[in-house]
């Protein structure tokens, strides 16, 4: 075989994938520069040109949450000098001044029982008397020398001369005072305050004058230095002091300078250091969006990939994925224009319209992944234009409230399953709001909650009504077949389906047997199951032009092939599959639909005509027997055109059993797939195995054994 020769199939496939690559490219790129300029202003900072002392022409807010590091080092700084120093008091000073001055009044005491003692062994009146000066002397000789030193003679002999009775009451008096003092610190500095302190206590007190003369005369020497001044101690402080001290920040959103206000130094610099001064800054925040941008066009081109591998993708489709991305994205947009901290707007945006139109139009999954990716967009979106801030809350409320939608939305009959779906959503997303109250710590007002969840409820209100209202837009203008319509044309009161029923009744049953076929051979190997029926129901419409040239509608009557010429006969069946095609066309179906009635012959041979000319002309033209075409070119016209033939053949077995079948079904898909009728649609092998086995299955079913009844001999 020549490998330069040129061969359509491959071309026509290469074109086929270089296509839908191209479709797919643009839309992501499409998209990607849309979600970048929708963004960019919630990612840049306003900038102003300011002069120092003028006023501001309007209020300027941060645009970023960051740390004004000068005022906190300032604070600190503060905070640090407000700490006093640290002193330790010497226990062992204080100890022994306590004991000096108990040493004293003790010595006094014990002098006197001395000269008591002395008088009394000497005859007691006849002993001259000792002078004041003596007994001082005599004092001063079992006093400690530091006592000595420090207190005067005239103070001793003072403290001598008071009476017993005062002196210890005076001794008592100024140990306590005296003890108070000590403990609590003397440090040079205020030495001579505390004495002064001592002072005035004795001063005030109910002692005799010369008590308190010869106490205030003591205090002088009782009274020293015992606390100094600890390095570590005021160091550990200062530095637990500074360590303590919050930094001084600067919010996102925090007013800096309200219009009117004259711009100081220190606004000036509060300004600089947020940025709203310096153009340059932006152009970061730009290539961090330009990073995401790229991240989320990467995922959108990767999920058309898979759709179009599935072969879910088309021209319509993207189209409709592009819409709905921008639709939803710009309604973002506007309802962020209206949305502060205070009035959470974002609650009542309808964004589970995007899920709801997506699942329909395309696959559960795409919609699963653009409502993640819709989130991201919501989050960033919703910051309040604060450069670097996210709106978590708008972000896990669009996300919840999307996944809602495409979880709520099963089973659908009509368009009333939507509206189904739109309840499940509002009980989600009051769900959600009541999650964020709780979790906030914050006081909620009755009315406020009350309302927060009336916004949750019209968003999923919104988001089904939307939904209901766009979708026969996106079916009309794009022509994409949604479940619902497929759903819709499924009736069977429907006008072409009620001709197919009253003009050829056989065909009609025909093309019930071929649905529920091909409807289980797709669900098998992951077509539209769906799809499949409602073509099947229609595939043969063609042969309600003429109903009685086809077998299954001649009731009672002659076979109308038998008085024609075999090449008439092929005419008139050949023509059914465009017939039924030109009928659809005129009544306004989905393309979808069109294609598999044209298709499900493909340009197979009507054998039994073909045979017959034969036997009569042995030069007769193959060509003439062949249906044009074109052959199946996607997965459910492929299964509709095996499942038409298997019914056909195994209807017409007088003894269906389950070898017949299996022979009959595995005979038909060989027939097919040798004359190259699989060759322009995406079927593989593995998959015709699996409608082989899911279509022998379901005939068994239908042509199942059954009892033989007796019948009554006649005599």
């Amino acid at each position: 075989m020549d490998k330069n020769k040129f061969n359509p199939r491959t071309w026509f496939s290469f074109t086929k994938r270089f296509n839908k690559w191209g479709m797919m490219i643009a839309a992501s790129l499409l998209l990607s520069v849309f979600f970048f300029l929708i963004m960019i202003d919630n990612i840049q900072t306003e900038t102003y040109e300011i002069e120092r002392f003028s006023r501001a022409k309007e209020t300027i807010r941060s645009p970023v949450t960051i740390e004004n590091e000068q005022e906190t080092e300032r604070k600190i700084r503060e905070t640090v000098q407000a700490v006093e120093d640290r002193y330790n008091i010497d226990q062992e000073i204080t100890d022994e001044r306590m004991a000096y001055t108990k040493e004293i009044f003790d010595a006094i005491t014990k002098l006197e029982e001395e000269l008591k003692d002395t008088q009394q062994n000497k005859g007691g009146s006849d002993t001259a008397p000792i002078s004041e000066q003596e007994k001082v002397q005599q004092l001063k000789q079992i006093l400690s020398e530091e006592i000595q030193k420090g207190v005067s003679d005239d103070s001793l002999s003072q403290l001598i001369q008071v009476p017993k009775e005062e002196r210890e009451k005076g001794e008592k008096f100024f140990l306590g005072i005296l003890s108070k003092t000590l403990n609590n610190g003397v440090r040079t500095e205020n030495t001579q305050s505390a004495i002064s302190n001592i002072q005035q206590e004795i001063k005030y007190s109910d002692l005799d004058a010369d008590m308190k003369e010869v106490l205030t005369r003591l205090s002088e020497f009782a009274v020293v230095e015992n606390s100094f001044f600890d390095v570590d101690k005021t160091s550990a402080a200062r530095k637990e002091a500074a360590s303590n001290v919050e930094p001084v920040v600067i919010r996102a959103g925090e007013i800096i300078v309200r219009e009117g206000q004259t711009i100081t130094n220190e606004v000036y610099k509060k300004l600089e250091l947020v940025g709203v001064l310096d153009k340059e800054r932006n152009f970061f925040p730009g290539i961090g969006l330009a990073i995401l941008v790229l991240l989320l066009g990467s995922a959108i081109a990767h999920e058309m990939n898979w759709l179009a591998r599935k072969e879910r993708l088309n021209n319509a489709k993207v189209t409709a994925i592009v819409v709905i991305s921008i639709m939803t994205v710009a309604l973002m947009k506007i309802v962020s224009i209206y949305t502060t901290q205070i009035n959470q707007l974002f609650y009542v945006m309808p964004i589970a319209t995007g899920a709801l139109l997506l699942k329909q139009l395309t696959h559960e999954r795409s919609a699963i992944i653009f409502s993640t990716l819709f989130a991201i967009l919501g989050s960033v979106i919703f910051n309040h234009q604060i450069p670097g801030s996210l709106n978590v809350e708008a972000g896990i409320y669009f996300l919840l409230s999307q996944l809602a939608a495409v979880f709520f939305l099963r089973n659908v009959k009509d368009r009333l399953a939507v509206m189904k779906a739109g309840l499940g959503i509002a009980v989600i997303n009051i769900m959600v709001v009541l999650l964020f109250i709780f979790l906030s710590f914050e006081k909620y007002a009755w009315g406020d909650m009350l309302l927060q969840s009336s916004f949750a409820t019209a968003s999923a209100f919104l988001s089904a009504v939307l939904t209901i209202g766009l979708l026969p837009y996106f079916e009309a203008a794009l022509g994409i077949l949604s479940d619902i319509k497929l759903l819709q044309l499924s009736s069977p009161n429907h006008p072409l389906l009620k001709k197919l029923l009253t003009e050829a009744p056989g065909t009609y049953h025909h093309s019930v047997m071929v649905a529920n076929l091909s409807e289980a051979a797709c669900e098998a190997v992951g077509a539209n199951g769906l799809l499949a029926r409602v073509g099947a129901y229609y595939h043969d419409l063609g042969k309600t032009v003429q109903p009685h040239f086809f077998i299954e509608n001649q009731l009672a009557i002659k076979n109308p092939h038998d008085f024609i010429e075999p090449n008439e006969s092929a005419r008139i069946i050949i023509s059914h599959p465009y017939d039924g095609a030109e009928m659809l066309k005129k009544h306004r179906l989905p393309q979808e639909i069109i294609d598999i009635a044209k298709q499900h012959h493909g340009t197979s041979l009507l054998k039994y005509f073909y045979y017959k000319d034969k036997e009569q002309n042995k030069e007769v033209e193959e060509a003439i027997y062949r249906y044009p075409g074109p052959k199946p070119q996607m997965k459910e016209a492929a299964i509709v055109s095996i499942c038409d033939s298997v019914e056909a053949a195994v209807r017409s077995l007088q003894e269906p059993t389950e070898q017949k079948i299996e022979e009959i079904v595995t005979s038909i898909i060989q027939d097919k797939l040798v004359d190259g009728q699989f060759d322009e649609c995406p079927i593989t092998l593995q998959e015709l195995n699996k409608i082989q086995q899911t279509t022998c299955s379901t005939l068994k079913g239908i042509f199942h054994s059954r009892i033989q009844y007796p019948v009554e001999e006649a005599k």
